[in-house]
């Protein structure tokens, strides 16, 4: 885990590399039916569009809680390859796709608060890098 400056200010970071494309890891980050596939949270996904966008609302199901929380897509750069959002009106975690010579990392950032969520994030890019290489 570091300590990075992000256009949401200073956060924690984690990431894992990995053996595909990084537009192919894009796409399983941006597309809102793959969320609970790699999302260890996410049972469920409710969105006002399948590909997010900046402003895209929607909800999401929570494993363990069965709760639908609502969600808003805050900024989507596909250039950079980054996304971030706010889940039940609380800033939470940003998705990022960094190209490497052999593939790419994906990398989540947490708030300074949620440093505790790093373990969920971890697996989150684990999930996201066996789903990219399969």
């Amino acid at each position: 885990m570091e300590l990075r400056r992000t256009p949401q200010g200073r956060r924690w970071a984690v990431g894992s590399d990995v053996e595909a494309p990084a537009e192919a890891v894009w796409d399983l980050l941006v597309d809102t039916e793959r969320w609970p596939d790699w999302g260890p949270t996410v049972s469920a996904v409710k969105s006002s569009e399948r590909r997010i966008a900046s402003g895209a609302i929607g909800e999401v199901r929570l494993i363990g809680v069965g709760a639908w929380v609502p969600f808003e897509v805050g900024t989507v750069d596909p250039d950079e390859r980054r996304w971030d959002w706010e889940v039940a009106r609380i800033a939470a975690t940003g998705h990022r796709v960094r190209g490497r010579p052999e593939g790419c990392r994906v990398e989540f950032e947490m708030p300074l608060a949620a440093g505790g969520y790093a373990p969920i994030c971890r697996r989150a890019c684990r999930n996201v890098r066996l789903l990219a290489e399969e």
